[in-house]
């Protein structure tokens, strides 16, 4: 049997060496399926053992900790108590035995004894919490060697990090319950003692002589300030789920920690530490200061916290001084970040307040300038130290201290470090071909943003910079256009810097704030604006030989910013920019100014067709809907008609065709989908036309002739049997996207009815027949399968038919016949790759469903006359409905956002208006359809979460009235009523599973949306209850003895003064007691421990 075991483990560590060693992706693959069969074997555990005690590679140690790990997180048969403790103290007694394991081993051993610890937390042993001795499990490695040291101040560390990460949990119903209470008991029965131990240790390794060229010493320092930093990470409240958005962070320090930040010794132990330890830890130090400085602020009355922040300033000021570890990367990056909370987390009047405070300002703003200026070096950090600087400059107007804040002398000095260094990079990056930022607009909009706040503080210098630097950039740029000998490279450096002026104009502009603004900032804006639009009268000129595409999307952000300022009601007409613009260009009032907007919008719609940025982002500021929907503030409606009669307006209205927008060509398209920005323009068009468009058909008939041609086009290709299909394909898809536009657009009863006309039956059955030829091609079916929901949808009312009009009916029969039609077709195509499944299949019914989400309850259709008559039409499309949902993995319908919500929206007015369909389905549907719903109650997606409420509420409702009908022996009801509820009374475990969930929820988790939860569970309660009082039993018991009372009572609360009925003021009064009940029980559960497993009650 000993060589058994032996022979065993033997091949364990050959199949361990195979996974991590070989570069053979097949033998991995064998060595990975035999170790997972391996993990899940009953004998697993004493293998484990095994292999750490005799395995000679440390990969099967690494093996035998990965598999422990898995063990004892495992949900279903967990490890009893017994075991586990054994686990941990042998992973313990293997760390202190074998202190020179290969780094990745001890890792993995410590991971284990953390996770064991953490979901072990709540175990009690003979009324001990026997995994929370955490400090004494480790205090024997700290009185040992340093190797052991580093081991102990690792556990420590690793498990501060594993209780604060939202990970893996035991109990998966309720992760962040459970988590939250296990990371808040951690918090009060240990964090400090283990902050206090790190500190006190690193106080002792700073005492001593310190010799960092000992490896082992260096790593035990490493290990200190990670535990530090850890420790002063953690998320105290339970607020920070999301780790990414550092600059708000505020640090939630306890109450109880207030003498460790009192006392200034813990401040002066990380900036001494700073300067003593070597450059490649103190990027570590420097995240320890910055969560320092950014502890709440109610943690110090103020005469603390002025002396708090006086020790802080004097040690940026020390390093400030010093500062020769800044160079590296690292510690500039996180030096930049202690330097923004500063001000993120103290008053510009308690700054001045400061002993130093002019010292340090300069020495600042020193640092500031010269970090703008060495731009190639640490880009991302800027982000900070200009964010310091819009926060000083913001809280100007504001500061009420004596003492000279000095801003007004400093701020200029930034605005031009940061404006002439842009400028200066124009050339260098071209000269050397390095990554020009112009192209990631995104931090350029963010530094924008801060700069229009600083660029605004001391303004008028700001404005003479910026004059005096476009006046040469332009002059320059003039003299090289006209001079016949300039390289093209030069007229490109010179663009370069307008195309950043440009930018930098368009966000001083947008920085202006209205109450703050005088009369001569607004005439230097003015100066501003009429140089940027004398160079664009130059640049116009030109395009006919050449553009640049980036100095084009400079002024389309500056036209942005301009708009946003200076055109509309909140802008007094004498504004000084006006006077400014009318005695250079002539530009007297907002109108004249529109319309050099809209002319610079058809020049780039002209010669920037092909131009994918240009086009979409023009058409964004064109469609921009206060540019001219009715209702905006933009401008009063009589300038919205004066800017529908200026001719530009009126030319786009009357040639809207390929020849003079290139974008709506037909053969320049790379592929189908870059058409979407004629949806776009079409709907900025259709708002246009709508202003004048009254009832005049004729004007109507005019402005669709573009449109009726190229239908009559792809008509006459289809009657063909040999026609282009690349071409008719083209020619539709742009036409359903302009038609979608102009339907978007047209939200009145009139112009809609033109429309309706217009379409409706002439040109039906051609998109009828492309959904027949072409289903299986995306990119063709999705714009006309949009098209026609966006038909069918009643927004603002505008599909009222007349009484006598049968318009709303043959509407659903197109409906019908479209989704008929599709979705026959698309089932065809068998299995779809995993990759691919949502764009070819799962896309195209997700509008399907949202066109006959729209039809239901659109209000235009009386449903009832299609059984009436005997059209199948109605049918057609539920039972189409239902042989696409049954296509559809359960998981799928979740995962994909688009198709849950158009998925449980129709449910939703299925479940309302046509509950007697829903009840004569077969019942492995109707059983799809519940369990869809209940999965669905869980969903991230608030708005599914509501809609599965919605949904369950109607159907517990038809459900109860079925009940109590056939309890009072009415004349028998229709054979299908009387086969749901036989369904329902079949799978009692559906409903019952359902009510656990949504009491959970209520009851455990951050529940969003209670009101919604409530309606369907008093439905739930009536129809079960003798489970509910088995549900509310387990409950109570859960709880420790001393809180059963109060439980029970929160119960008997719940149901008071409620009657055997679903009337709306029955319920009414139910969801009043509830949100009574949650308050209760959450007050009554915050002082436990976390008690219920809802699991037990579920299974």
């Amino acid at each position: 049997n000993h060589e058994h075991v032996s022979r065993g483990l033997a091949q364990l560590e050959i199949l361990c060496k195979q996974l991590y060693e070989t570069t053979d992706t097949a033998v991995r693959h064998q060595a990975e399926k035999a170790l997972v069969e391996f993990t899940n074997s009953p004998d697993c555990l004493s293998k484990c053992q095994l292999l750490l005690e005799r395995g000679s590679s440390s990969y099967s140690q690494l093996l035998a900790a990965t598999c422990l790990s898995k063990l004892v997180s495992r949900t279903s048969n967990p490890l009893p108590l017994e075991q586990r403790i054994d686990i941990r103290n042998y992973v313990l007694n293997y760390l202190a035995t074998r202190p020179k394991l290969a780094a990745f081993v001890t890792q993995a051993l410590i991971q284990l004894y953390a996770r064991i610890t953490k979901l072990g937390w709540f175990d009690c042993q003979k009324d001990d919490y026997v995994f929370r001795n955490v400090i004494a499990d480790v205090t024997r490695f700290l009185q040992d060697s340093v190797e052991h040291c580093i081991i102990g101040v690792t556990i420590l560390s690793q498990l501060t990090n594993e209780i604060n990460q939202v990970g893996f949990y035991a109990d998966t119903t309720h992760p962040l319950t459970k988590h939250r209470k296990i990371a808040s008991s951690f918090r009060d029965s240990s964090l400090f003692d283990i902050f206090t131990l790190s500190c006190n240790l690193l106080k002792q390794a700073s005492g001593k002589n310190l010799n960092l060229n000992d490896e082992s010493q260096h790593g035990l320092l490493m290990q200190l300030l990670k535990l530090s930093y850890n420790c002063l990470n953690y998320d105290f409240i339970g607020t920070s789920t999301d780790e990414s958005s550092d600059d708000l962070c505020t640090v939630q320090i306890p109450t109880s920690w207030r003498s460790a930040f009192l006392d200034s010794s813990t401040l002066q132990l990380f900036f001494n530490l700073y300067h003593s330890i070597p450059p490649s830890l103190s990027p570590l130090v420097l995240s320890c200061l910055v969560q320092i400085a950014s502890v709440r602020r109610s943690l110090f009355n103020n005469a603390e916290r002025a002396k708090f922040l006086s020790h802080l300033v004097d040690g940026v000021k020390r390093i400030l001084a010093n500062p020769q570890c800044l160079p590296d990367p690292n510690n500039y990056h996180e030096f930049c970040r202690l330097l923004a909370r500063l001000k993120s987390n103290y008053q510009l009047g308690e700054l001045v307040k400061v002993e130093n405070y002019p010292e340090v300002i300069r020495l600042i703003a020193n640092f500031t300038v010269t970090s703008l200026q060495h731009w190639e070096f640490a880009p991302n950090s800027v982000h900070y130290l200009l964010s310091l600087w819009q926060r000083l400059a913001a809280s100007v107007p504001y500061v009420k201290a004596t003492e000279p804040h000095l801003l007004e002398t400093y701020t200029p000095e930034v605005t031009k470090a940061y404006i002439t260094s842009r400028l200066e990079s124009v050339h260098v990056i071209l000269r050397d071909g390095l990554e020009d930022p112009l192209d990631d607009a995104g931090l350029v909009q963010q530094q924008l943003d801060q700069l229009s706040t600083i660029g605004r503080c001391e303004y008028e210098k700001t404005c003479a910079l910026l004059v005096q630097l476009f006046d040469q950039a332009a002059q320059t740029y003039q003299e090289l256009l006209q001079s016949t000998n300039s390289t093209p490279a030069d007229i490109t450096v010179q663009e370069g810097r307008l195309t950043w002026l440009v930018y930098i104009i368009g966000a001083v502009i947008g920085g202006r704030v209205s109450f703050a603004s005088t009369d001569e900032q607004d005439a230097m804006d003015g100066e501003l604006v009429c140089r940027v639009l004398q160079l664009m009268n130059l640049t116009d000129s030109r395009l006919a030989q050449a553009g640049n595409e980036r100095l084009e999307l400079a002024m389309l952000s500056f036209f942005e910013q301009f708009r946003k300022i200076y055109i509309g009601d909140q802008v007094q007409k004498s504004s000084k920019l006006y006077r400014r613009l009318s005695e250079v260009l002539g530009l007297n009032d907002e109108t004249m100014v529109l319309s050099v907007f809209i002319g610079k919008i058809i020049t780039n719609l002209k010669y920037w067709g092909q131009c994918e940025p240009i086009t979409s982002k023009t058409l964004h500021s064109f469609y921009l809907p206060d540019f001219f929907s009715l209702t905006s503030h933009v401008c009063t409606y009589s300038s919205v008609r004066k800017l529908v009669k200026l001719s530009a307006v009126q030319f786009m209205l009357n040639n809207h065709t390929s020849e003079h927008f290139s974008f709506l060509g037909v053969n320049n398209q790379s592929n189908l989908s870059d058409m979407r920005c004629r949806t776009t323009f079409y709907t900025a068009l259709g708002r246009l036309l709508m202003v004048d468009l009254g009832e005049d058909e004729d004007q109507f008939e005019q402005f669709m002739l573009p449109l009726t041609a190229a239908f009559e086009a792809v008509a006459q290709m289809l009657s063909t049997n040999t026609f282009n299909e690349q071409e008719a394909k083209r020619t539709l898809v742009g036409l359903v996207r302009d038609l979608r536009g102009i339907a978007f657009a047209f939200n009145a009863k009139t112009s809609f009815m033109m429309l309706f006309d217009w379409i409706y039956p002439s040109y039906m059955p051609i998109l009828q027949r492309a959904i027949e030829l072409w289903y299986h091609d995306p990119a063709c079916t999705t714009p006309v399968l949009k098209l026609m929901a966006e038909l069918v949808h009643n927004r603002s009312q505008r599909l009222q038919f007349d009484v006598s009009s049968p318009n709303g009916i043959l509407l659903f029969r197109e409906t019908s016949k479209m989704i008929t039609t599709y979705g026959n077709r698309i089932l065809t195509l068998g299995e779809v790759p995993k990759d691919q499944v949502y764009g070819v299949k799962l896309k195209g019914v997700s509008v399907c469903f949202a066109m006959l989400k729209a039809v239901l309850s659109g209000n235009y259709v009386n449903f009832g006359v299609f059984r009436l008559y005997g059209d199948d039409a109605l049918d057609n499309a539920l039972q189409t409905f239902i042989k696409l949902l049954l296509s559809i993995p359960h998981s799928d319908l979740l995962d994909y956002p688009k198709l849950s919500q158009s998925f449980y929206s129709l449910l939703e007015v299925l479940t309302q208006d046509h509950m007697n369909f829903i009840a004569s389905l077969e019942p492995h549907v109707v059983m799809y359809i519940l369990s869809s719903i209940s999965e669905g109650l869980t969903a991230l997606d608030t708005m599914v979460c509501t809609g599965c409420c919605s949904s369950l509420d109607h159907i517990v409702t038809y459900l109860f009235k079925q009940l109590s009908r056939s309890t009072k022996k009415r004349p028998t009801p229709m054979a299908t009523d009387d086969r749901f509820l036989h369904i329902m009374q079949q799978h009692p475990e559906m409903i019952q599973q359902m009510l656990s969930t949504v009491l959970n929820i209520i009851i455990f988790e951050d529940c969003r949306n209670q009101w919604s939860m409530s309606r369907p569970l008093l439905g739930l309660i009536l129809l079960n209850e003798k489970y509910f009082a088995d549900l509310r039993n387990s409950i109570v018991n859960s709880q420790p003895p001393e809180k059963q009372q109060a439980m029970h009572l929160c119960f008997e609360n719940l149901m008071e003064g409620i009657e055997r009925n679903l009337l709306t003021k029955n319920r009414d009064r139910f969801t009043q007691n509830l949100s009574v009940f949650r308050r209760e029980v959450n007050d009554s559960m915050k002082n436990s421990t976390y008690g219920v497993n809802s699991n037990d009650m579920m299974s």
